[in-house]
């Protein structure tokens, strides 16, 4: 039984959303050396430039930073190296054709511990135009307004 329960966020990329639409997301674990799933507890992790792909049917995970733990020594790990994601053989197939269609990539939305096990959610995604960002941003902007206005309507009628 794990020690940890429930789940606990270390890093989120949130610029991923802003560049991509995302179509479907899963849920990966990761293989990691001693001191990287240390530094990971400490909280560091930084998933801006990272991305997944599908190389002779395994799924890798690569510029994702992880810095060194700062206790480690000769045995620390290298901060970008290519990571190895434990994913089903049919989620690995289901993503490679995806990706091998054309328009879609792989991109890492968030890395965190599940029960004490470290779990990265990787999403089929497809890039923006700058137009659609705008939009995007326009229309969160709407909502924001018309949500401050039913509110100070309602603050009115009270």
């Amino acid at each position: 039984m794990p020690k940890e329960r429930g789940e606990k966020v270390v890093a989120t990329n949130r610029r991923a959303r802003h560049e991509y639409n995302i179509e479907k997301t899963y849920e990966a674990g990761l293989v990691l050396t001693g001191t990287e799933v240390k530094s990971l507890r400490q909280g560091r992790a930084n998933l801006s430039d990272g991305y997944a792909y599908i190389d002779g049917g395994e799924a890798w995970l690569d510029a994702v930073h992880i810095p060194e733990y700062s206790q480690g020594h000769w045995t620390n790990h290298a901060t970008k190296r290519t990571r190895k994601l434990l994913l089903h053989k049919d989620e690995i197939i289901k993503l490679s054709h995806a990706v091998s269609a054309g328009g879609y990539t792989l991109v890492p939305l968030k890395l965190y511990f599940s029960d004490g096990r470290a779990k990265v959610e990787i999403a089929i995604a497809k890039g923006k135009h700058e137009w659609d960002k705008r939009q995007t941003l326009r229309e969160r902007q709407d909502k924001r307004e018309a949500e401050r206005a039913m509110r100070s309507k309602n603050r009115l009628g009270d």
